[in-house]
C-alpha cells in the first residue's frame, strides 16, 4: 500500500486531501468537538494532509492537539499545540509538539483522526506497525471518537485483526463517510 500510495501525484494527493477534509469537517462528531487530535502528514510519504482542517477547527475555536510518541515505552500521548508550524521532527521523523506544548489529560479529546494505511468498512485499520495509535485508542477511545482517514483506494474489503487492534467508530475518505 506504501507503495500504491507513492504513485500518487502531488496534484492528485492534495485534490483528495482537500475532499477528505470536508468530508471530515462535516462528521457531526467534529462539527461539534471542543478538542480534537489530528496528525500531521509525513514528508515523502504521500500522506493525507489535514492542515486545512486544523486551520477550519482553530477558527471554531477547537482546541487541537497532536501526537508525541515515546519509543522507549511505546506510548503515544497527545499534545495540544498553538502552533502547528513550530512543531520538530521526533524520533520517528514525524512532526511532534515541543516540551512546552501541553499534555493532554486522559480524557478531554472529543475526537482523535488517526492515519492509515489501509483500513475496511469495519473500522480496523493497518499503520506503519508500532501499534502506537492502537495503544492510545485502547485508552482514550471511547469516550473519544476515533475516526481514520484514507484514500479511497486504501479502503480494503477486509484487513487482518488482532485482539490487540483497535478498530475506530468512522472511515473517512474523499467519497464517502463510513459508519464502522
Amino acid at each position: 500500500m506504501r507503495g500504491v500510495r507513492a504513485t500518487l501525484p502531488a496534484s492528485a494527493r492534495d485534490e483528495k486531501s482537500r475532499a477528505i477534509a470536508v468530508q471530515l469537517l462535516a462528521l457531526p462528531a467534529l462539527a461539534r468537538a471542543k478538542t480534537a487530535a489530528l496528525f500531521w502528514p509525513m514528508e515523502g510519504r504521500n500522506e493525507i494532509d489535514l492542515r486545512p482542517v486544523d486551520a477550519s477547527l482553530r477558527e471554531r475555536g477547537v482546541r487541537v492537539a497532536y501526537p508525541k510518541t515515546d519509543v522507549d515505552t511505546g506510548a503515544l500521548s497527545f499534545h495540544f499545540v498553538e502552533q502547528p508550524a513550530a512543531m520538530c521532527a521526533g524520533a520517528l521523523g514525524v512532526c511532534e509538539p515541543g516540551e512546552s506544548d501541553p499534555a493532554v489529560a486522559t480524557d478531554p479529546l472529543d475526537v482523535i483522526v488517526v492515519p492509515a494505511l489501509a483500513v475496511d468498512p469495519r473500522g480496523h485499520r493497518i499503520g506503519y506497525g508500532a501499534g502506537y495509535y492502537d495503544r492510545a485508542l485502547a485508552r482514550l477511545a471511547p469516550p473519544a471518537v476515533a475516526v481514520a482517514v484514507a484514500f479511497d483506494f486504501q479502503l480494503l474489503v477486509e484487513l487482518p485483526n488482532t485482539p490487540e487492534d483497535v478498530p475506530v467508530a468512522f472511515v473517512v475518505t474523499e467519497s464517502r463517510t463510513l459508519t464502522t
